[in-house]
């Protein structure tokens, strides 16, 4: 929303400067920053029109969203396709700098809620940026950065497979110190699988003013969707009502007629959120400025947890005020210094609510009706500052600290323990009192402090070409699920903050015809958060994670580019839980060591231009215990667009262009291999129109 937004991107007598906003939240040069970034451009995302998140990010190095159903994803940012509980604030989103959700309150799909089709840039942080962001920037963070408003307008409309139709637009309207804008997306699917459509709505209203030394831009975001559910294709029910296959457990992804099924046609989702965010600058001095940036938000969500035997519904919700803020101070021409405080207060709710009847089977009761019923209101304070010392003519140096107070203060509207809602007793299959599988912790005020830091260097030794390090930290307090969602076998209080520790170095270059990044990491996260094969949470879990990451971006002539984006990575469990598998030195489950992502795009003409894309997945286990595995795949995809007259242009793109068949998501648990099945070769054209 800052003005460093606006202009990303110039050129000056020694090479292409490019400006970077995420990594330290001031406006920044890409080559002599410490640490990695990658941006996703504006052509990049105007020629891809992503209607779900992987359609984008995944041009990005080091990054993999796994595409579920309708606009459900799982990301991975140097890291594996995390999962469950695991995954829920492993991942830091943003618009503009300022979080999605609730840093207690995260969400696997979070991604869905962001304008991705019509943001300005992309940009990724791999890794921990706890000592800038705080909370849940563990493995990594994207920002989306919204377009500022101008006098140009645009809309387009996109026919795609399943009967998917894409309508979105954009106007905007520039008057002296004032500028507005609004785009909208709108998406109607009814999807690959049985029973599986989707209606989708996002909108951005913006509005920037400039007056003397302040600037003010405020942002308006919101998100609807309406989505019926298909689960995972599990080799279990193979001779089912459902499907029937003669393919083997472990292939029958390659049966698209058994992967088109829907085994949960009851399942849905139904969300919505609204975000609203002003941005004020102040220019005070020459050497000095200030930024504040007040924000509300309002998040809620109704689904059926199709995966779990109880099939209950979920609902929850949460609102949320808070206010980031930084005072700049140039103190000598080769120092600096940025600081302030973050704060934020949030009211969340959770009910969970089984319509089945009651049941016992292996041990646990479940039982119909109400599960958890909770309120939990929440608050942060984050004091944080930053230095960057310009040592010499070619080394600079950076440091960031920040501290994180975070208090939950859990409020359960039902009875206490692990009876049922009204405190009656479940009973098992001979009519004797067992307590329920879920333990409902009393009412609690729990903390939990955090400092995060970063040390970085930038050593450019030529014009074009920079040297980086850093050692940053990263942390995740518990989401509100992990404390106050249990089984009746747990231990409540006793879950700590994930923590990771990274270290990386790395080379970079830039010209007016190359631009290119490579770096190798090390990390170790302690703490580890997920679920065992007993439903229960493992809260002391240790993995490592090594790898090297590769980016090019080359314009070989005038007319053709050639990006590159690879990652290798090493991700092993660190420690035994022999109940799930876990041995010290497995590879963590969906943890492909190999990640590539390879565009090579002709302008054969000023009007036309086509793409070639090829997305390699290697393959990766399915469990914890290394027993099951996926093979990996490769996909094509061709885009072209011509430019009709100077306001209409003509789009197409023909996605899985081998037809290969292949995996989305594979898994193994329960006995059985689970599989989402990929889209088949696909077709989508457009057209669209500026004024």
């Amino acid at each position: 929303m800052a003005d460093d937004q606006q202009q990303i991107e110039h050129s000056n007598s020694s090479h292409n400067e490019v400006i970077v906003i995420t990594g330290s939240r001031q406006a920044s040069d890409l080559l002599s920053f410490a640490g990695n970034v990658d941006r996703i451009s504006t052509e990049d995302i105007n020629s891809v029109s992503a209607a779900q998140p992987g359609d984008i990010l995944n041009r990005a190095t080091g990054v993999h969203i796994q595409s579920n159903n309708g606009m459900e994803s799982l990301p991975s940012v140097r890291s594996p396709v995390l999962t469950g509980p695991g995954a829920a604030g492993a991942f830091l989103f943003l618009e503009d700098g300022i979080a999605t959700r609730s840093a207690g309150f995260a969400n696997n799909n979070a991604l869905s809620e962001l304008n991705l089709a019509q943001a300005s840039e992309i940009e990724v942080i791999r890794g921990p940026a706890s000592a800038v962001y705080g909370s849940n920037a563990v493995h990594g963070v994207i920002n989306v950065l919204t377009k500022a408003p101008s006098d140009e307008g645009d809309v387009s409309l996109l026919f795609g497979p399943n009967e998917r139709i894409q309508l979105q637009g954009t106007l905007g309207r520039e008057m002296d110190q004032h500028a507005v804008s609004g785009n909208f997306q709108a998406i109607e699917e009814e999807g690959y699988r049985d029973d599986s459509g989707f209606t989708s709505f996002k909108v951005n209203g913006r509005h920037d003013y400039e007056q003397g030394a302040d600037k003010i831009s405020t942002l308006i975001s919101g998100f609807v969707l309406d989505q019926d559910t298909a689960g995972f294709i599990s080799s279990r029910d193979n001779g089912s009502d459902c499907f029937s296959s003669d393919y083997a457990d472990e292939n029958l992804y390659k049966d698209r007629d058994a992967m088109e099924k829907n085994c949960d046609d009851d399942a849905y989702r139904k969300w919505s959120s609204l975000r609203i965010a002003t941005n004020w600058q102040r220019l005070l001095t020459a050497k000095t400025h200030f930024s504040i940036t007040p924000y509300f938000r309002v998040n809620q969500m109704e689904f059926r947890q199709h995966y779990l035997p109880s099939k209950a519904i979920e609902e929850n919700g949460h609102y949320s005020l808070g206010v980031t803020s930084n005072y700049y101070w140039q103190i000598e021409a080769n120092l600096a210094f940025v600081m302030g405080i973050d704060a934020e207060w949030t009211e969340g709710e959770l009910t969970q609510t089984q319509q089945k009847p009651d049941s016992f089977s292996f041990g646990k009761a479940r039982q119909q009706g109400i599960h958890y019923d909770y309120e939990v209101e929440a608050s942060t304070i984050a004091p944080y500052i930053q230095g960057d010392w310009q040592a010499n003519d070619v080394l600079k140096l950076t440091a960031s600290i920040r501290f994180d107070a975070t208090e939950y203060r859990y409020n359960n509207l039902i009875a206490d323990g692990t009876s049922k809602a009204d405190g009656s007793s479940c009973v098992n299959n001979s009519g004797e009192a067992v307590p329920c599988l879920y333990l409902r912790p009393s009412d609690s005020d729990d903390h939990f402090d955090n400092t995060s830091t970063k040390f970085g260097f930038n050593y450019q030794f030529a014009a074009d070409t920079a040297l980086f390090g850093t050692w940053s930290q990263g942390f995740r307090a518990p989401q509100t699920t992990d404390l106050y969602r249990l089984q009746n076998q747990q231990v409540v209080g006793e879950i700590d903050s994930e923590e990771i520790n990274s270290t990386e170095i790395g080379l970079r270059g830039i010209t007016d015809k190359l631009q290119y990044e490579a770096v190798i990491y090390t990390m170790t996260k302690n703490n580890f958060f997920f679920r065992d094969a007993n439903g229960l949470n493992v809260t002391d879990g240790k993995t490592s994670h090594q790898g090297l990451e590769l980016g090019v971006n080359y314009d070989i002539t005038d007319n053709v580019n050639l990006a590159v984006n690879y990652s290798y990575g090493d991700h092993e469990y660190e420690f035994d839980r022999p109940s799930s598998g876990v041995v010290k030195g497995n590879e963590i489950d969906t943890a492909p060591k190999h990640l590539a992502n390879t565009r090579l795009r002709w302008l054969p003409t000023t009007s036309t231009s086509l793409e070639l894309e090829w997305l390699h997945m290697g393959d990766y286990y399915l469990d914890p215990a290394n027993e099951h595995k996926y093979e990996g795949h490769d996909l094509w995809q061709l885009r072209a667009a011509m430019q009709l007259t100077s306001h209409v242009n003509l789009f197409a793109r023909i996605e899985n262009l081998t037809d290969e068949k292949y995996a989305s998501r594979a898994d193994y648990a329960f006995g059985s291999y689970r599989f989402f099945g990929g889209q088949p070769r696909a077709i989508h054209f457009g057209v669209s129109a500026n004024f």
